[in-house]
C-alpha cells in the first residue's frame, strides 16, 4: 500500500512539472519583453492554431505574405479549451471578457523556424471576467506559424495561407491595492 501510495505521489509530481512546464518553461523572459512594474500575472494560457497569411503587393511592390490574422484556441495547463484567439488582435475568454491589443515590443524566437516573442500592450476590453482589468500580454514559447518562404507572386495575389503554430500567452492585470 505504501508502494502504491509513493507512485502516486510521483505521479501527480510528474504530472505538475509536465503540466507547469507547458505553459512557463522558457526560464527567463527577455527585458524587452518585461511588463511594466505593478502588474501580476493573472492567467497563463496555451494556444494552438494557425496564422493566416494574405499574398499582396508591399510598399515596393514586390509581392510577399502579410500576415492577416491568427485563429486559435487558448487552452489552461490542463488542456480545455478556455478561450480564442482571433484577429485583432483579440484575445476571448470562454466568461465573455474580451482584449485586443497592439505589439510595443518583440524579440525574435529562439526557434529560428518560429514567430518572435511579443508584449503587447492591451488597447481595449470587453466584459468582466478574467481578461477585464488585462493591461499586458506576453507570447512566448512560439513554435511555428512563420508565413511561408515563397509562393507570394502576382499570380497568387489575395490567396490565402495558414501557417500552424503554438505559443504561451501570459496575461497580466494591474496588482490590486
Amino acid at each position: 500500500m505504501q508502494m502504491l501510495n509513493g507512485l502516486r505521489v510521483l505521479q501527480g509530481a510528474a504530472l505538475l512539472a509536465c503540466s507547469l512546464g507547458a505553459v512557463a518553461g522558457t526560464g527567463a523572459i527577455p527585458a524587452e519583453l518585461k511588463v511594466p512594474a505593478g502588474e501580476k500575472l493573472v492567467l497563463k494560457a496555451h494556444a494552438t492554431g494557425s496564422q493566416i497569411y494574405t499574398c499582396k503587393a508591399g510598399a515596393d511592390g514586390a509581392f510577399q505574405w502579410t500576415l492577416k490574422a491568427p485563429d486559435a484556441q487558448l487552452h489552461d495547463r490542463k488542456g480545455a479549451v478556455i478561450g480564442h484567439h482571433f484577429a485583432g488582435p483579440t484575445w476571448k475568454h470562454k466568461d465573455g471578457s474580451e482584449v485586443t491589443g497592439k505589439a510595443s515590443a518583440h524579440v525574435d524566437s529562439p526557434d529560428p523556424n518560429s514567430i518572435p516573442w511579443l508584449l503587447v500592450s492591451v488597447t481595449g476590453h470587453t466584459g468582466e471576467g478574467v481578461l477585464g482589468k488585462v493591461s499586458s500580454i506576453q507570447r512566448i514559447n512560439t513554435k511555428g506559424g512563420k508565413a511561408p518562404a515563397e509562393g507570394c507572386t502576382t499570380a497568387a495575389a489575395g490567396t490565402e495561407s495558414s501557417s500552424s503554430y503554438s505559443a504561451d500567452y501570459l496575461f497580466y492585470a494591474p496588482a490590486a491595492r
